[in-house]
Formats: C-alpha cells, sequence, structure tokens
C-alpha cells in the first residue's frame, strides 16, 4: 500500500504552486501542477471559493475532488509534485465519473500522469 499525499495548508505553498505550475483548466476544476526534484509523495492542495456556493456547497465539491484524486492515487500513486486542485461551479453538479474523468486528464495535460 502506498503512503497518502501531503497536503498543502498556508498560503504561501499556494501561491508557491500557482506562480510556477502547468494549468489545466477543465468543466468540473482547474488543476495547478508543479513538479518537483524530490520523489517524495505528492503534495495536495483543495480550495472552492465563495463563488461556487455557501459553505454547504463549497464544502461537498472539495470532498468530491478529495475523493476523485483518491480514485486516481489508489490505480497510479503520485510522486515528486505539487497539485492545487481549484473547485469550479461544475465541481457539485457533475457526476463523480466525469469529475474523476476530468481530473485524470488534466493530470495528463500537465503531464503528472502519462
Amino acid at each position: 500500500m502506498h503512503q497518502r499525499s501531503i497536503r498543502l495548508k498556508k498560503r504561501p505553498q499556494f501561491l508557491a504552486v500557482a506562480a510556477k505550475a502547468r494549468k489545466a483548466p477543465m468543466p468540473g476544476l482547474v488543476l495547478q501542477a508543479l513538479r518537483r526534484d524530490d520523489h517524495d509523495v505528492a503534495r495536495v492542495g483543495f480550495t472552492v471559493t465563495k463563488k461556487v456556493g455557501n459553505s454547504v456547497v463549497r464544502n461537498r465539491a472539495r470532498r468530491r475532488l478529495k475523493e476523485a484524486l483518491l480514485a486516481i492515487e489508489r490505480e497510479t500513486p503520485l510522486t515528486g509534485v505539487d497539485l492545487v486542485l481549484i473547485g469550479r461551479d461544475g465541481t457539485g453538479r457533475c457526476s463523480f465519473p466525469d469529475l474523476v474523468e476530468d481530473l485524470r486528464k488534466a493530470l495528463r495535460k500537465t503531464d503528472v500522469l502519462t
């Protein structure tokens, strides 16, 4: 069994990724991915703005993003990368398989998955 990804929590961590990351906008989410030199476990941050909805809607969107990433990590462990997943208005409304597929496409577009 592989080690779970580490969370990005502080604003400077998110800003560091955003400044240098490759970005992949998708209908259900926006992915920012930044390769690191090490091969440690992936560091992941999740954010959903108030534009998406009230706290209930935002938390649901965040939970869905976490589960979508976990579904992909079960198949292929992610290493040596910092990821920021940004929830969009459609994150809470699209079907879960569509959300996972959007995330998979975004990971391929940013060369995290091959």
